[in-house]
């Protein structure tokens, strides 16, 4: 891989399911270390868009490349082995296990020991690399600022809380790339306010790559590097934000300046998001 490589890039992929087009011809590449937002209306093809990325879509056209490499067709569980993590737009938690034992969920993927070794916890490996991952989950814990959960069934959190677990959990993965799907929807103010400061820290402190799907524009305005907007499936602006946010294609589709555009919503589906 080269220097200069984008870590991601969309080489006009397109999403169809049956005759909706989800998505059509969507080209970009995010940098390594950019925090990259996807903006919209709602039903624009945002939530299509990552899910290609994670690959819980296959595009029906074009193709998708991680530093490099084409993984269009690789599955989920082996783009996460190469380092990429996500948040659901709806939370994924296991509402029976503790925070900690959701978050140590995350690290799964990343165990080296077998059966055969784990029977020989005390004389192999197996001890030493489950503190170690301990101690990970640990600091990611301290991170959040959710030691005083760290017990607690994630399921009887409240809202805002469980979205900074799973956070946790998708951190856990160590990604080099994390897709944030409307990481904020839901909070208040506070709330709001935290997530972003916790963002930016992985961005700019733990070195991760970000690129997040939210609706407050504030937000995104505020901590994005570049920003991409999607309408009806199609990119028609990406750049810097304050490019964006100058645009008249945007205004028109994102910002409602025209009567018959559909204005942005709260939430949106996976089949057309």
């Amino acid at each position: 891989m080269k220097k200069d490589t984008p870590i991601l890039e969309s080489a006009q992929v397109s999403l169809r399911f049956g005759g909706v087009r989800a998505l059509t011809d969507v080209s970009f590449s995010v940098e390594r270390g950019e925090l990259f937002s996807i903006i919209g209306p709602n039903g624009a093809g945002k939530t299509s868009m990552v899910n290609c990325v994670s690959g819980r879509y296959r595009p029906t056209e074009g193709r998708v490349l991680f530093e490099g490499r084409d993984i269009t067709a690789m599955r989920p569980n082996h783009r996460a082995d190469l380092g990429i993590g996500r948040t659901f737009q709806n939370l994924a938690l296991f509402g029976h296990m503790s925070v900690l034992d959701n978050i140590l969920v995350g690290r799964h993927h990343l165990l080296k020991n077998n059966f055969v070794t784990g029977m020989l916890y005390w004389l192999g490996g197996a001890q030493t690399e489950e503190l170690a991952h301990r101690r990970e989950v640990e600091d990611i814990i301290d991170f959040l600022e959710i030691q005083h959960i760290r017990k607690a069934p994630a399921g009887t959190l409240p809202y805002g809380l469980r979205k900074r677990v799973e956070l946790a959990r998708a951190i856990a993965l160590k990604p080099k790339l994390i897709l944030l799907d409307e990481p904020m929807a839901g909070m208040n103010l506070e709330e709001k306010e935290d997530m972003a400061r916790y963002i930016v820290d992985l961005n700019e402190e733990w070195g991760m790559t970000v690129i997040m799907i939210e609706h407050d524009m504030g937000v995104v305005m505020d901590i994005s590097h570049r920003v991409m907007v999607l309408d009806f499936g199609r990119k028609i602006a990406e750049g810097t934000p304050e490019h964006v946010m100058a645009d008249p294609h945007v205004k028109r589709a994102y910002l409602g300046e025209s009567d018959d555009v559909p204005v942005a919503g709260d939430t949106e589906t996976d089949t057309v998001a």
